[in-house]
């Protein structure tokens, strides 16, 4: 039978393994996701590009200044399409990676707060008589703990559908106002 201080090293090494594979498992989903993110901004600026060169191309074919100021209006409504799309698609990819991330988090979570419990309930079986209010303290300690953990999840998951609303309400406004801008400039 292992003795206390050799059952305690044991929970704690394993304790230690599990917290150090979901550092890796959460920096492998960050890296993922942030993989995603570079992707779309890589591909946004080379298509800004292109459109900027094809767009100067048009108005430097504009006969008079009438012609200049149609070929003007008539690319505002598809660049404001397009960054209503970027900012839709990188909402997407935040939203999608903060779920994932919380959803891997309240794992292992609950798997370390099990093991914990299983911990304790062992060493309160082979704890000395007058041992009790140690007991009691790491249990509450456990408690306590988990409570701090599950509260940091509500927050996180408050404030990340916060942004996604904020995101919404952000790329109404844009093209609420860019069809306003289109509306005007088409009637000069």
């Amino acid at each position: 039978m292992a003795t206390i201080q050799e059952q305690f090293l044991e929970a704690s090494k394993s304790h230690f393994e599990a917290q150090l594979a979901m550092i890796n498992s959460l920096t492998a989903k960050v890296f993922g996701e942030a993989e995603k993110i570079i992707t779309l901004n890589v591909n946004a600026a080379k298509a800004t590009f292109e459109d900027s060169a094809a767009a100067g191309q048009e108005l430097l074919a504009a006969k008079d200044a009438q012609d200049f100021l149609k070929i003007s209006a008539s690319q505002t409504q598809p660049s404001a399409e397009k960054a209503m799309a970027y900012s839709r698609e990188l909402a997407s990819i935040t939203a999608a990676s903060q779920k994932e991330l919380t959803k891997a988090a309240e794992a292992q979570i609950a798997e370390t707060s099990e093991k914990l419990t299983k911990m304790i309930a062992e060493l309160t079986k082979n704890a000395p008589a007058g041992s009790e209010s140690m007991v009691e303290m790491l249990k509450s300690l456990v408690a306590n703990t988990n409570a701090g953990y599950d509260q940091m999840l509500n927050t996180t998951k408050k404030a990340a559908e916060t942004l996604e609303e904020n995101v919404a309400k952000a790329s109404k406004s844009f093209a609420d106002v860019a069809q306003k801008s289109t509306a005007k400039t088409g009637k000069k």
